[in-house]
């Protein structure tokens, strides 16, 4: 287990992924344009047709989350690549392995592949291997996954896990079993022990999972380097909103991990080619969960963003979240539910005024 300094962690991980920001050298600058304006290459279910270049530096693993732990792994597999003038990639898999295995399983997942895509981006990597994951391949045993996806399709030269990685058919591969396939293909392997942050807090998508749940999104942005967003289109909901003064956009949550259900500050940014923000971000407040108020069937989320008055059906938003508020619950009817929602966004901007945007 290794510790990484507050200042090593905000010039290594968050000033190269965009997260936050740093006091740094033109040279620094300089370098962080570079990799932030690296294009990523996605190259799905690599097999012997792929046209990609060979020898890469490959960091594997499912990385949830994208978290500062996952940045560090990525990190290494980018600084060799670089060093050694070879490819920077990255290897993953979808759908994520537990969502085969436990298809009726609750929701689970903080970073869907969109998400994911966009945060390996800002890692400075040049090649995004997405391999297609169900229970035929799961069947693959980890030498044939390691002579023909690892070393016959994608063709690696160095492999950097981390220290609890397993694949194949019964989870045989293991860094160990690595190792000694790379003395004999030919390649080379770093094993990554776990991260952890000043507090001594290893950098864990399992504990970042747990806090959301706990309706701790400001403890759950330490551990990810930046606020953990939902992202979806926005929907039809039932216009309910606008007839209180308060017109909201609604999401759906998806494969989405459903955090404690209650009210958020949130900031909001569009996404893509249809921006309806023109790259600002959206002050707002949210309530994530079943309304009990009016009910609902499904959790969605429902935000009212400050000061915009934009029709936003069918636009990709990103709703962050910053803060918790309170639980969700059911009021005695709509002109409760408006007070308390004026209540509410008193408190989000108040929140929100606190947090400097990144």
């Amino acid at each position: 287990m290794y510790l990484l300094s507050p200042v090593a962690l905000r010039l290594s991980l968050g000033s190269a992924t965009g997260y936050f920001r740093a006091i740094c050298s033109l040279a620094t600058v300089w370098r962080i344009l570079a990799i932030n304006t690296a294009v990523l290459r996605i190259v799905r279910h690599p097999g012997s047709g792929s046209s990609h270049p060979r020898g890469a530096v490959l960091a594997m693993g499912n990385f949830d989350g994208l978290h500062r732990g996952h940045a560090a792994l990525i990190g290494q597999a980018r600084d060799r690549a670089h060093a050694a003038g070879r490819p920077a990639a990255v290897l993953t898999f979808e759908p994520h392995p537990r969502s085969v295995f436990v298809p009726d399983g609750e929701p689970f997942r903080l970073t869907p592949f969109r998400v994911k895509e966009r945060e390996i981006g800002r890692l400075g990597v040049d090649l995004l291997f997405v391999q297609h994951f169900d229970l035929d391949f799961a069947k693959k045993s980890a030498e044939s996954f390691v002579e023909e996806v690892l070393v016959g399709a994608i063709g690696v030269t160095h492999i950097v896990v981390g220290h609890d990685c397993t694949f194949g058919n019964r989870r045989r591969g293991t860094p160990e079993m690595l190792r000694a396939a790379g003395a004999k293909h030919g390649f080379d392997l770093t094993v990554i022990e776990p991260v952890c942050g000043p507090d001594a807090a290893v950098y864990s998508s399992t504990h970042i999972r747990e806090l959301l749940k706990s309706g701790k999104p400001r403890e759950a942005a330490a551990q990810l380097g930046r606020f953990w967003e939902i992202d979806g289109r926005v929907m039809v909901g039932d216009r309910r909103g606008r007839t209180i003064g308060f017109p909201t956009v609604n999401l759906g949550l998806g494969e989405n991990l459903h955090p404690a259900f209650g009210v958020y500050a949130v900031r909001v940014s569009g996404d893509g080619a249809d921006d309806a923000f023109a790259g600002r971000t959206i002050d707002g407040v949210a309530n994530i969960g079943l309304r009990p108020t009016v009910g609902t069937p499904e959790p969605r989320l429902e935000a009212h963003l400050f000061d915009i008055d934009t029709d936003l059906y069918g636009r990709h938003l990103r709703v962050s979240l910053v803060d918790f508020i309170r639980p969700e619950r059911k009021f005695s009817g709509l002109d409760a539910l408006k007070a308390q929602i004026a209540e509410d966004a008193a408190t989000a901007r108040a929140m929100l005024t606190a947090v400097p945007r990144s």
